[in-house]
């Protein structure tokens, strides 16, 4: 379903969004922090085609070795593959990454073919860690617990299962299904994590809290991945409460990803500059744990890049280059199929730099503060 096209909201929020309006009023933050995540706005159908991206990367895997079809298989990295049961979720949100994906639910033997791969010859010695995501894993009980028991029989190679999830601030009675108790059991060799998406403090609902709490009886751990909108959590007061919820419920700080320039997000999305003062007053003001701070990183066209000194490379316009520290021969070794995108090129070292388009507005000055000659 197209992002344009209308909202999917679950029940559970559109009776929080109803409860916060009549409570709050429809310009406060406690509503609208919620609102601008779910709800349609008409400037989605604002495109800059020339800049912004259909998809955040191009990294699936078509094929194994065997000739076996590979459906919802990605690989960038070394140690870790991504693995999508499904593109299905209970609630879309308005900048998903995965919206304009062709949408599928796999079947047991794209399952089966999958696992074999992960546990093939050539994979066995590196990779180590699964990511299962989406769409949201948690509302297939059924196939998520296909899934784990393959990679239990196939790829025991495979010690970690990261799985992604929004389900506890959409949906969280969800979370206590017998079903899915059965998908997530311990299963010996094999350690669960749970990343999870939480932007507002308001998200954090008791209903919410409860079912963190739940799925934190089978996983190891909890994550957040957190993405800086505006006018959900591009002020310091907000990410300030955020952390300190996660931290008391026990949940750790991954990422603050910028949002990623998706065709009609420019609305959600604050300028590099913006993120990059925000996450300084965060993480140095003493005002949250030690042990409560995210690293700042841009979904570019070949992987996550974080935000550390000598990052910017060259700016042009609204675009920046980025300098990674992926080198072009390991992305063909583990991803054969991988077809460098045009924002990218290849240094003089063998590292991947790309082009990276910031928001449209930035401070003066910027340049000369951040740019590493």
């Amino acid at each position: 379903m197209s992002k344009v096209a209308g909202e999917q909201i679950s029940k559970f929020l559109k009776k929080k969004l109803n409860d916060l309006k009549n409570e709050f009023g429809e310009n406060s933050y406690e509503y609208t922090s919620l609102a601008r995540q779910y709800l349609f706005d008409k400037r989605e159908t604002e495109v800059d085609y020339k800049s912004e991206r259909r998809r955040h990367y191009e990294a699936d895997l078509t094929a194994d070795s065997s000739g076996h079809v590979l459906t919802g298989v990605e690989r960038l990295y070394r140690r870790c593959a991504v693995f999508e049961l499904t593109t299905a979720c209970k609630t879309r949100c308005r900048w998903c990454l995965r919206a304009n994906y062709n949408p599928f639910t796999l079947k047991k033997d794209e399952i089966e073919n999958a696992a074999r791969y992960f546990g093939s010859e050539a994979n066995r010695d590196e990779l180590k860690e699964l990511l299962i995501t989406g769409g949201d894993p948690l509302i297939v009980p059924d196939l998520l617990n296909d899934a784990l028991e393959c990679i239990q029989k196939y790829a025991p190679n495979i010690r970690i299962i990261r799985i992604g999830t929004r389900l506890p601030v959409q949906d969280p009675d969800m979370v206590f299904s017998d079903k899915l108790a059965h998908a997530l059991r311990r299963r010996d060799g094999m350690r669960l994590e749970i990343g999870t998406q939480i932007n507002s403090p308001v998200e954090l609902f008791p209903e919410s809290v409860a079912a963190y709490h739940k799925l934190q009886e089978y996983a190891e751990r909890i994550y957040n991945q957190q993405v800086l909108l505006k006018g959900v959590n591009d002020a310091l007061e907000p990410l300030v409460q955020l952390y300190e919820k996660m931290r008391d419920i026990g949940i750790e700080p991954h990422y603050m990803f910028h949002c990623v320039p998706l065709h009609g997000m420019e609305h959600h999305r604050t300028t590099v500059e913006e993120g990059l003062d925000l996450i300084k007053s965060l993480v140095t003001s003493g005002y949250i744990s030690g042990r409560s701070k995210p690293m700042y990183t841009a979904m570019t066209d070949i992987g996550k890049i974080t935000f550390y000194e000598g990052v910017f490379v060259d700016r042009k316009g609204d675009m920046f280059l980025l300098q990674s520290r992926y080198r072009y021969e390991d992305r063909m070794k583990w991803n054969p199929d991988w077809k460098m995108p045009e924002s990218a090129e290849v240094d003089e070292n063998g590292y991947l730099r790309v082009w990276y388009k910031d928001a449209k507005t930035h401070n003066k000055g910027w340049e000369s503060t951040y740019i590493m000659e």
